[in-house]
């Protein structure tokens, strides 16, 4: 037999609801189970958390596994807001309708299995759209087509798989300043890849970034769920379907041309520079020049138009360390002046300049500085050319070239540097564009909004050090090796040819003329 409350029992009760809505969900909401039907909502420890979270925070961001119940905990923190709560405008919106409208569902559902002494029977408005108290506390359903809630000023906003909403970063801008009475907002989501407004809300949000606090809930989180369900419900998975529907990892469940494992190895490299300098203190260093190492810097030069940067990386050829990098938007003038001093300051290190558009410039004033190591290429390939050989060679250019064509292989190479751990990253900055860095349509590049000029920048360098550079020592080895031949060699030729002027040298006047003809390809033998 249920007891029946008195009225000073209900009041008490109310009073106790209106103050916690664990205790209300716990005691007096009931949900749907597939098999069971109407059950008794009983939440789990992680669930609790979430209502506590909701209460201290203005604005949170859930990053989900499937099938945890927090659509239907959010559910039932509407149905307690709007309860115990006058006038309270909610909108909750997804990329889907039907998404959007569940949610509405489940909160009707909730209110209308709830006690009769705690239910508001009298009901204003209630269609498929919308659902209204007569306490003027309201719930609608809308798409991000739809332009519900933009003028209007909201309680609370939920966004219901936030990072599969097209184009939520501009919606944002415009359903901010709808909050801006104290409204809330839950975003709840599970991962898609990165680069989506939210990944960057989430990533920002554990960087102290932004007003939003950041949840992880993956998979193990529910108390009824081990190892052996996780196999179970993998067996038939994709890596990147395990990663979006249970592990809550952003990179793998995307498309990134970086591994999620590489890119996770690399963010726990990352170390503080030893100093922050430069005119802009964007110049980071983490080791200066040793006179036991060759050194090579890559600059990439920012386009012009003021949407990206000018960047170089310092590498230690020995190890492929990066020890310097810069990240900036100098004058083209002063650009080269800095990597002029730069790669003097690093023993005449290699200098690398991509030359496309505006890059040239770079290059030739470079030129004009005298830099003695410039990087020179045969046009039309990536074939590496010393200074010292270029000025008296018509078909060559300062700097790389990087292309439609090439840019894939140039990629592909900075993969394979990373994958086999060929390579030693230690900056946020080059980290933070890897994670954006995707295939889009079969092509390597940023996503929307987000650079790759430092990823372009290792990834010539890595093409240099394993193709062009490693291309030219074999010829070096090739030549000096067959220069050597020659004046090693102990066998006498015959030097009388019938009806010519023979070459009647004795063998140490041949080797003497052999060592004068090796001295003139010295520049092969270089280093």
């Amino acid at each position: 037999m249920v007891h029946e409350l008195s009225k000073k029992e209900i009041v008490k009760e109310i009073f106790k609801s209106g103050k916690d809505p664990s205790y209300f969900i716990n005691n007096y909401c009931k949900i749907s189970h597939p098999l069971k039907g109407s059950i008794p909502f009983k939440t789990f420890d992680y669930q609790d958390d979430l209502l506590k979270d909701f209460n201290d925070h203005r604005f949170t961001v859930i990053l989900k596994a499937r099938q945890l119940g927090i659509s239907t905990i959010v559910a039932a923190y509407v149905v307690w807001m709007m309860l115990f709560h006058k006038d309270k405008n909610i909108l909750v919106m997804a990329t889907k309708f039907s998404t959007a409208a569940n949610l509405v569902k489940k909160v009707k559902a909730i209110m209308r299995n709830l006690p009769p002494w705690i239910r508001i029977t009298e009901i204003s408005v209630d269609n498929r759209t919308s659902f209204e108290l007569s306490n003027g506390s309201q719930i609608k359903a809308t798409s991000t087509s739809g332009d519900a809630g933009r003028s209007e000023a909201l309680s609370l906003l939920v966004i219901d798989e936030a990072a599969h909403v097209e184009g939520l970063e501009e919606l944002w801008t415009g359903l901010y300043p709808t909050l801006s009475t104290g409204g809330r907002c839950i975003a709840l989501s599970t991962p898609n890849g990165v680069g989506n407004w939210f990944h960057k809300t989430y990533t920002e949000a554990e960087l102290e970034d932004n007003d939003f606090k950041p949840i992880n809930l993956p998979w193990d989180v529910h108390p009824e769920r081990d190892q052996a369900w996780f196999e179970k419900e993998t067996k038939n998975m994709s890596r990147r379907q395990i990663a979006q529907e249970l592990e809550c990892n952003f990179n793998t469940s995307g498309e990134t041309v970086i591994h999620s494992d590489d890119l996770e190895l690399i963010r726990s490299n990352i170390r503080e520079p030893k100093h922050r300098t430069g005119f802009d203190r964007n110049y980071w260093i983490w080791e200066e020049y040793r006179e036991d190492n060759t050194y090579m810097v890559v600059a990439d030069v920012a386009r012009g138009d003021g949407a990206d940067f000018s960047v170089f990386q310092t590498f230690k050829l020995e190890t492929m360390e990066i020890v310097a990098e810069y990240q900036g938007k100098p004058s083209l003038d002063m650009y080269a002046n800095i990597l002029n001093q730069v790669g003097c300051e690093y023993g005449g290190a290699l200098m690398v300049v991509e030359n496309v558009g505006i890059g040239i410039s770079v290059c030739e004033k470079l030129e004009d500085l005298q830099y003695p190591n410039l990087y020179y290429s045969v046009k039309g390939t990536h074939d590496y050319v010393e200074s010292g050989v270029a000025d008296g060679m018509k078909n060559v250019i300062a700097g790389f070239t990087t292309s439609s064509k090439t840019r894939p292989l140039i990629v592909a190479k900075l993969e394979e540097f990373i994958r086999n751990k060929l390579i030693n990253v230690y900056s946020s900055r080059l980290h933070n564009e890897l994670t954006t860095f995707i295939w889009n349509n079969g092509k390597p590049q940023a996503m929307r909004t987000y650079h790759d000029d430092l990823v372009m920048s290792l990834a010539i360098g890595c093409w240099v050090r394993d193709t062009a550079l490693t291309i030219n020592q074999r010829k070096m080895n090739y030549q000096k090796a067959f220069l050597d031949s020659m004046i090693m060699s102990t066998t006498k030729m015959s030097t009388q040819i019938p009806g010519q002027k023979g070459y009647d040298r004795d063998y140490e006047q041949k080797a003497a003329k052999q060592m004068s003809e090796y001295q003139q390809y010295s520049w092969l033998l270089k280093g």
